[in-house]
């Protein structure tokens, strides 16, 4: 997927998406917290179709559906990766020293 984003000063930012078969849609961010998705019309990539509005609540639980693995699993992953790094490090560092 193809990602362009831009900022709406003192607004939001807007993130363009196009997905591999060319489908756009994005997802604006406003200062609020609040997210909107936005779809365009596949004719006028300019113009939008339809836009729904989420609290940040409600944004967090549709990343959480999206997530191709639970946060508590990317946690997990994310820990055990910086602990092999802390380890590795230490013991280049212990090598370096002798």
């Amino acid at each position: 997927m193809d990602v362009t984003s831009a900022t709406l000063p003192g607004v939001a930012t807007v993130h363009q998406c196009v997905t591999r078969d060319g489908r756009c849609f994005g997802v604006l961010v406003e200062k609020s917290g609040r997210r909107r998705l936005l779809f365009y019309d596949p004719a006028e990539p300019d113009t939008v179709l339809q836009a729904i509005s989420l609290e940040q609540c409600e944004a967090d639980q549709l990343a959480d559906i999206l997530h191709s693995r639970p946060v508590l699993d990317r946690l997990a992953d994310l820990e055990r990766r910086f602990t092999e790094f802390t380890e590795f490090t230490q013991a280049a560092f212990t090598e370096a020293a002798r």
